[in-house]
């Protein structure tokens, strides 16, 4: 029930109490919830106050509107890692299962602008594979690997398709990835994205480029369109004063 006399603000209180019908109810993703005009009835509240606190769980990814049909349990963003860690570790850790389909396998001479990501000159023999990987079975991200082929010599031949590039680097060659940075951008997906992740060209995704070192020595480089309706990005924030004491 809502306390109309406690410290809680009552959009709050009944946000608290929606989330205890998703978690502790068991209420599985795609679920209908009761509607605005319910809760008003249910609980003695205005409209604003409610909508105040459904907007809060929609702007959360908690719940989903769908026009005139109602509010439903949404599927939780998934949040991208801070960590290095590959994205099979990452899906396993959120308690996903992980999946991988290899869209294409290649061996490239680098022009200027990929070869100097490498330190190198233009002209260095690279392996690109390109992947979709998936998340419980949904399209998640379009992944493209470019590794140095004189660091993973018969890569493609000594990896299990669809299996852990990581992995693979890490048993086979002895790289082992201990560094790395990444850049993130937003824009529209183009058509050649779009097809295997299973929106619309021009959806808005997350584009990353990623350099992965072993060793002070930049072994990876990929590019990457995240889909951006399954992803978000959480940052830890400190005041530099903080740090500076």
């Amino acid at each position: 029930m809502i306390d109309p006399s406690g410290p809680m603000p009552k959009y709050l209180q009944l946000r608290a109490i929606l989330l205890d019908m998703i978690e502790d109810g068991g209420l599985p993703v795609g679920a209908p919830v009761p509607s605005e005009r319910d809760l008003c009835r249910r609980f003695g509240l205005s409209r604003a106050t409610v909508r105040q606190a459904v907007d809060q769980l929609v702007a959360e990814d908690r719940l989903r509107r769908v026009h005139g049909k109602g509010m439903f349990v949404a599927r939780p963003k998934v949040r991208m890692p801070k960590e290095l860690v590959s994205f099979t570790e990452d899906m396993r850790a959120l308690g996903m299962a992980p999946g991988c389909r290899d869209l294409r396998a290649r061996t490239i001479e680098a022009d200027a602008r990929l070869a100097g990501y490498f330190g190198a000159a233009p002209g260095l023999a690279v392996h690109v594979l390109e992947r979709l990987r998936l998340a419980d079975g949904e399209p998640m991200a379009v992944e493209r690997s470019h590794i140095p082929a004189s660091l993973a010599p018969g890569l493609f031949e000594r990896r299990a398709p669809g299996g852990s590039l990581f992995r693979t680097l890490e048993t086979e060659f002895g790289i082992v990835m201990d560094e790395g940075d990444q850049t993130i951008e937003a824009g529209p997906a183009g058509k050649d994205d779009a097809a295997p992740l299973g929106i619309a060209p021009g959806a808005a995704v997350f584009f990353l480029r990623q350099r992965t070192y072993s060793r002070g020595v930049c072994a990876e480089v990929a590019f990457s369109t995240y889909r951006a309706d399954r992803y978000r990005i959480h940052l830890g924030l400190k005041s530099p004063r903080r740090s500076a004491g």
